[in-house]
């Protein structure tokens, strides 16, 4: 699986996709303009990758959403929070069909990462909650939902990113748990719904318990031992992406694609710019031939070809111009407006009253992630509310919070960031909209309203709370507090 460079395919791309044999891509953000424009996109790709060609994208809902022109589903922490597996197999249905009105037949969600620590740096609001049979719960919801409409799951990041305070796009992880601990934890979504998973998706973390010396994209005991001979699992397992520092640092591209083959690995993912492709595929092909002192099995590598042909088989990439996928926009809002999560008992201020609203001047994106909301736009949302001073910070390091408090209006902190803040330790607004990473509210010691996420429709549903239209009926899908 490699990525193309823009939204067109152009003959230079389709060449050396042609060239190499490659059958399966993952688009981003950089890919995608319009509805119109990603439909004959996928179309082109097709054309040139091949009757069972794997389009895929990751389309959690939340923050990792990369088409802005379709309605916004919640994060999966919103939903964890909302916890209603019904709303969650619609939401992820939705999800879907989205992807197949322009043709994707791959979806590379549900996270079934239990985040138990509040300091993970990438998962946060993109798990369901930190409980496993929550996770469960919502995982299930969400590959059923995925299989209704047609369109492949894929479950990650095996096995589990949800207790690390690293981010394996930047450090390569350790986890030093006791096997029986990863069982209870880690470990108890993935083995529970292997039945009705198409697809896993490795991590690039090492599990000393379960193989000290490789991390589990490139383990054989994790990938061919415990995925496939000890729980049985027949799907396809696919790659993280190699080009995230924890392997690229660390192995190397075309060393590193080998060893994920021979762990058991059916197709890697191969990242970046053209070089590094090359370097990925260059490999995979000598290895193939016998050299490299690294091999292939014949056998393997055929069960592999026939585990990807099946999957584009049972979920074609074919575009159904008939889904109207602007009509799932009120699921949307519903589901956002059931997440909604009161902590230590906020108080909404009284509409038209003087309120200084303390917020980041610009949100920056972060890896995966989508960039939050900037204060500019919380400024015009609240505005329509309340008298509003907007103070637009850039580091909170910077904030004065006595002169803050000295103002004589309710002041309301609106965190919209991915990342926890030292310098918010503490404080004490009369108000905290927490409206992307849900734990700062261990940090900020004042009332809270959650959302779980930044999007239009999240804040529309703070709007409607703060209105007093609208209740928070969701529970904090994580603990202890």
């Amino acid at each position: 699986m490699v990525d193309i460079p823009g939204p067109v395919l152009d003959a230079d791309t389709a060449a050396h996709l042609r060239r190499y044999g490659v059958r399966s891509v993952c688009l981003f953000g950089k890919n995608i303009e319009s509805a119109v424009q990603l439909r004959q996109l996928c179309a082109d790709l097709r054309g040139v990758l091949g009757e069972h060609a794997l389009i895929a994208l990751d389309h959690e809902g939340g923050a990792i959403l990369r088409p802005d022109f379709w309605p916004y589903a919640p994060s999966a922490m919103a939903l964890g929070a909302a916890d209603d597996p019904e709303l969650t197999r619609e939401t992820h249905a939705a999800l879907a069909r989205q992807l197949r009105s322009v043709g994707i037949n791959w979806n590379f969600t549900p996270v079934l990462d239990v985040n138990v620590n509040p300091a993970n740096p990438v998962i946060g609001e993109r798990a369901f909650g930190g409980d496993p049979e929550l996770v469960t719960r919502h995982g299930r919801a969400s590959l059923e939902g995925h299989a209704g409409e047609g369109v492949a799951a894929c479950v990650k990041h095996f096995p589990g990113h949800g207790d690390t305070h690293q981010d394996s796009h930047y450090n390569l992880p350790h986890v030093a748990k006791a096997r029986a601990d990863l069982d209870r934890t880690e470990l108890a979504p993935f083995r529970a719904l292997l039945p009705q998973t198409p697809a896993v998706m490795t991590a690039h973390i090492i599990f000393d318990e379960l193989d000290a010396g490789a991390p589990a994209t490139l383990s054989r005991p994790v990938l061919t031992g415990l995925l496939r001979q000890e729980w049985g699992f027949e799907g396809v397992i696919v790659t993280d992406s190699m080009g995230m520092k924890a392997i690229d640092d660390n192995y190397g591209r075309g060393e590193a694609a080998v060893l994920a083959l021979k762990a058991g690995a059916d197709l890697v993912m191969a990242l970046g710019r053209r070089e590094v492709q090359e370097a990925t595929l260059d490999a995979i092909a000598q290895a193939l031939d016998g050299g490299l002192d690294a091999a292939l099995e014949a056998g393997e590598v055929q069960a592999s070809l026939g585990r990807l042909e099946a999957l584009a088989r049972l979920y074609p990439a074919q575009a159904d111009v008939a889904v109207d996928t602007g009509a799932d926009a009120g699921l949307m809002r519903r589901g956002w407006a059931q997440a909604l999560t009161a902590f230590r008992e906020p108080v909404a201020p009284a509409p038209g009253s003087r309120v200084l609203l303390v917020a980041q001047r610009y949100a920056y994106r972060e890896n995966v992630s989508e960039r939050g909301v900037e204060a500019g736009a919380l400024a015009r949302d609240l505005g329509a509310l309340y008298d509003l001073t907007l103070h637009a910070y850039d580091s909170p390091e910077e904030l004065d919070w006595a002169a803050l408090g000295e103002s004589g209006q309710t002041v309301i902190l609106a965190t919209s960031g991915r990342h926890r803040h030292p310098a918010l330790v503490g404080v004490r607004p009369g108000l905290h909209l927490a409206l992307y990473n849900p734990y700062t509210v261990l940090d900020v010691d004042a009332p809270a309203l959650i959302t779980y996420g930044f999007r239009p429709e999240a804040r529309a549903a703070v709007l409607g709370w703060l209105r007093g239209e609208v209740e928070a009926p969701g529970r904090l899908p994580f603990g202890p507090v």
